[in-house]
């Protein structure tokens, strides 16, 4: 699989569940973790889990392992590292906080 066709897959899993402010960071010669980062949130602790599960369900379905996942039981910010795509999943009230789109600022935002 195709970095392109895991972010394509990754974002469109996002919006499956309905996932809010989707934003898609090309981390490509920034950030040694990954090559892109999908950044969106949901309203509640249910949709924020049900987001990470559906990341997770179509990777595996598309044959990509999954390499972490990190926070699903508190479901506030849940990654789902999936190799060359890193997803941070977002509780609405701790996105603002965290606020990682200004962190990496230097990384320029894609359209999908």
């Amino acid at each position: 699989m195709t970095e392109h066709t895991l972010l394509q897959m990754a974002y469109q899993a996002a919006e499956d569940k309905k996932a809010e402010d989707i934003v898609v960071l090309n981390m490509e010669g920034i950030s040694l973790l990954a090559d892109y980062f999908v950044i969106c949130s949901g309203n509640s602790d249910r949709q924020v889990q049900a987001i990470a599960r559906e990341l997770i369900e179509k990777s595996n379905e598309a044959g990509n392992e999954v390499k972490s996942v990190e926070g699903f039981d508190s479901a506030r910010w849940i990654l789902v590292d999936l190799g060359d795509v890193v997803a941070h999943v977002f509780h609405k009230d701790e996105r603002s906080y965290y606020n990682l789109e200004r962190l990496w600022r230097e990384a320029p935002e894609m359209d999908i």
